[in-house]
């Protein structure tokens, strides 16, 4: 038996498919009432409602399983205990629950975060996550870090930049644009996780799952407003200023419309080789045009 925490996001509900098409047993670990259940309707998986934040909600639910992959986790908030508690301590909760049932193997979906240089409380929290898991000694673990990912159901951040994107008809754009950023199709991170079930060369393992192209951020928001809104002219704001009125509109405004976190996100490179995923997880990620072409097929042409 398979456990997939956060069993009906974007992506849980993706690897909890794919792995039953290649013929593992399932469990979805949701939250009650959570208004995505349907992404799993004539799922043939078994369905255990849970808040990985409470643990006496998780008894039972690791009955005979013998890998667990934990993507439950919070990726927006206004709110930065959210990240520790949810990112942190739910993860903790999930590495003792598996400990507890001695499950085999854990795989820890994190995130490219965790490489900035300015660190944010959501990447600080996947790190603190990272280090969790890699601490207990009882389980093997694997580790994957995706890049910005998306797909025509989204991707929180990349559905959130996009917004921001088609919101101006002439985009004041954070920084210089010249971030370096590797954009991955959801279904090419899916197949990764699945090959990653029951193969001991995954064992203690950090996996990048990235796209197969750096390109600088302003290129990447190019192609999407090519995609879907048309082109709009940029307006450069100096990373700077973007961190002084992040700040000051965190001061005086419950909801900001610039935070510290976007500058952060817009102006780092998330560029991670996933070369090791290539060689061992059989990986071949698709250019980031081409998978927005298979995501919107009419846009693309029309």
């Amino acid at each position: 038996m398979i456990l997939v925490s956060g069993g009906c996001g974007v992506m849980g509900a993706r690897v909890v498919q794919g792995l039953l098409r290649t013929g593992h047993p399932v469990r979805a670990l949701v939250l009650t009432g959570d208004p995505l259940i349907s992404r799993l309707d004539n799922v043939d998986c078994e369905i255990w409602e849970g808040d990985i934040t409470r643990p006496d909600t998780l008894q039972g639910a690791f009955a005979d399983v013998d890998t667990v992959y934990h993507l439950a986790a919070v990726i927006l908030s206004r709110d930065p205990t959210i990240f520790a508690r949810i990112n942190c301590g739910g993860t903790q909760n999930m590495v003792d629950a598996a400990r507890a049932a001695m499950t085999q193997h854990f795989i820890y979906v994190s995130s490219a975060s965790v490489t900035y240089r300015t660190t944010t409380p959501y990447s600080e929290s996947k790190l603190a996550a990272e280090n969790i898991v890699r601490a207990q000694t009882q389980m093997r673990t694997t580790i994957v870090r995706p890049t910005l990912t998306y797909d025509d159901d989204g991707g929180e951040e990349i559905l959130l930049f996009w917004n921001y994107l088609k919101r101006f008809p002439v985009v004041p754009f954070i920084g210089n644009g010249r971030a370096l950023k590797r954009p991955v199709w959801v279904e090419d991170i899916v197949k990764a996780l699945v090959a990653i079930a029951n193969n001991p060369i995954t064992y203690d393992k950090i996996y990048n799952l990235s796209g197969p192209e750096a390109m600088p951020i302003a290129e990447m928001a190019r192609a999407m407003l090519e995609c879907r809104g048309g082109p709009r002219p940029f307006v450069h704001l100096p990373e700077a200023v973007c961190y002084a009125l992040a700040q000051s509109m965190t001061k005086l405004m419950k909801n900001p419309p610039l935070t510290y976190n976007a500058v952060a996100g817009v102006t780092q490179d998330a560029d991670l080789d996933c070369e090791l995923a290539r060689r061992e997880l059989g990986y071949d990620p698709i250019p980031f045009r081409e998978g927005l072409a298979k995501c919107f097929p009419q846009v693309a042409r029309s």
